[in-house]
């Protein structure tokens, strides 16, 4: 039966048999030099020296051949007739030699040991028995014609042993060897799992992650830097010239690492990125760990907590504000039912009517922000998602208003609730119209859909051509509360702000020449991690 080895040893075949061969054809060179008598004087006396300078040369030239054939020792049948082979042109050059009293006995060692390295179980034990059953028949031979001779069996009997004892303790370290090799290949094998795992974990991770050497060049970065810089490959990018405000970012903090830096936009259109370093020492140099977070991720956490804010406030409030309104309101109107009640006062309780009102608007819209539910981004083509939003916004309105649309081309998408944004363009759409003429009269607004050039992020545009908004009130347009109208809430725009933060988008406000404003949506990317 024959035992393969294990493909931990066969991956090492091609580099033992190399050694092996090179070893045989040394040795037969060393062995032809012994056939002049003037180089074998006093260390080996020959039997028969015409028979030995033969063998020694055949082996010699049987080696060569073998080095310049044998490369791949690939089947076990091959290996064992090399050995064979060895063995048996050994053994005749032992005989040639004399028998035990040569010592040559003692070059079948290795054959033997080589043969229990290539080959393992039985197999490499029957090179042992035949390297055995060699010299013990030689030297019986030998001694027909050299009774004297008698006396070395015991010598080829150690031999044999040692023959044996060499096998077995050749076969035990090679499993020792083959189950040390497996048990690192494993290990091995699981470090570059972990090594795999952790490189797509960084990958995958929302925060943007870049190592920069000591001449603050991109060594290596995920995929989050790139989508956040705006860059499709930046490994090997000096940092300067990939994000100048990033580079003068990372100079503050060289100088001072307890400045914590503002956030920038590396590009038009781009998210609002706020950095932060960790220094790596290493041997040669030193390397810089820069961290990037999306500052829109968390402005949407910080609006998560300011809304769960508002909601314990608003409810605490809601029901010891809206009782005394209430109180107030139904007075104003009892007095007004007042049969004493004078024409010239009655202006005053419409003003307290028409207060009451609006108060109690700003009461239910504030409760209607604190209650609102989380939202539930999804894929969506805002091409066709625009289209019916168009049609079902100008069946439910006046005629008059009409709504001009712009595609740059079909297949537009990104991921947002589809509820929260019809929510935002209805109420943009709104103020638009609002600022574009009076209700009844032919109105006109236009919705612009394209995406950026620079970050591919979509975004879409409402644009009237109305007064515009005063520059000194810009700063404000945002803000809760804050409205030009004395019959709005203020709470509009604000509101549709924070439907598009919690989506990962933004909004905002561009003044038109020379009249008109334009309301802008950056979608966040079809691709960003939900």
């Amino acid at each position: 039966m024959w035992t393969s080895a294990p493909d931990t040893v066969d991956s090492q075949r091609p580099k033992i048999l190399r050694v092996y061969n090179i070893y045989r054809v040394v040795l037969g060179f060393f062995l032809t030099l012994l056939t002049s008598s003037a180089l074998r004087d006093g260390l080996i006396d020959l039997r028969n020296a015409d028979l030995y300078e033969s063998l020694s040369w055949i082996y010699l030239i049987v080696n060569v051949l073998i080095a310049l054939l044998l490369h791949q020792g690939k089947k076990d049948i091959h290996l064992f007739v090399l050995a064979a082979v060895d063995i048996f042109l050994l053994s005749m050059l032992f005989y040639a030699a004399g028998g035990a009293a040569s010592g040559l006995g003692n070059l079948l060692i290795i054959p033997v040991a080589s043969g229990n390295i290539l080959l393992h179980g039985r197999i490499g034990l029957l090179l042992a028995a035949l390297a055995s059953m060699a010299l013990i028949y030689l030297t019986f031979f030998l001694s027909l014609s050299d009774p004297a001779l008698n006396q070395n069996y015991l010598q080829v009997g150690v031999l044999g042993c040692i023959y044996f004892a060499v096998a077995l303790f050749v076969q035990r370290l090679s499993r020792r060897l083959r189950h040390s090799e497996s048990l690192a290949q494993q290990h091995a094998a699981s470090l570059a799992s972990l090594e795999k795992l952790n490189q797509v974990i960084i990958q995958r991770m929302r925060t943007g992650i870049m190592v920069l050497n000591n001449n603050h060049q991109v060594l290596l970065a995920n995929e989050a830097a790139a989508e956040m810089l705006g860059k499709a490959v930046i490994r090997g990018m000096e940092l300067d010239r990939l994000a100048p405000e990033l580079g003068q970012r990372l100079r503050q903090w060289q100088i001072n690492p307890c400045i914590r830096g503002l956030p920038f936009r590396n590009h038009v259109g781009g998210v609002e990125i706020m950095a932060s370093f960790k220094r790596l020492p290493e041997e040669d140099n030193e390397s810089t760990l820069v961290f990037l977070d999306d500052n829109t991720v968390v402005a949407q956490q910080a609006q998560q907590l300011k809304l769960a804010s508002l909601g314990r406030l608003t409810a605490s409030i809601a029901h010891e504000i809206r009782n005394p309104l209430s109180a107030i309101s139904h007075a104003a109107q009892l007095l007004a039912e007042s049969p004493s009640f004078q024409d010239q006062d009655r202006r005053l309780t419409d003003i307290i009517q028409q207060h009451s009102r609006r108060m109690n608007r700003v009461i239910e819209t504030v409760l209607e922000l604190s209650r609102r539910r989380q939202s539930d981004p999804q894929l969506l083509d805002l091409t066709l998602w625009l289209a019916h939003f168009v049609r079902d916004y100008e069946l439910a309105n006046p005629s008059t208003d009409i709504i001009e649309c712009e595609f740059e081309k079909e297949g537009i998408l990104t991921r947002m609730d589809p509820n929260q944004l019809n929510q935002v363009l209805t109420n943009l759409c709104q103020n638009a119209f609002r600022y574009s003429g009076e209700p009844g009269s032919p109105r006109t607004i236009w919705l612009k859909l394209y995406e950026d050039r620079e970050s591919g992020l979509p975004i879409l545009e409402v644009i009237d051509h109305g007064p515009g908004i005063d520059d000194r009130n810009i700063p404000q347009v945002f803000e809760p509360f804050f409205t030009t109208e004395s019959t709005g809430t203020g709470l509009g725009l604000y509101i549709s702000r924070e439907l598009c933060e919690s989506n990962q988008a933004r909004l905002e406000y561009r003044r038109l020449e020379p009249r008109g404003s334009c309301m802008r949506i950056v979608f966040a990317h079809p691709k960003r991690l939900v």
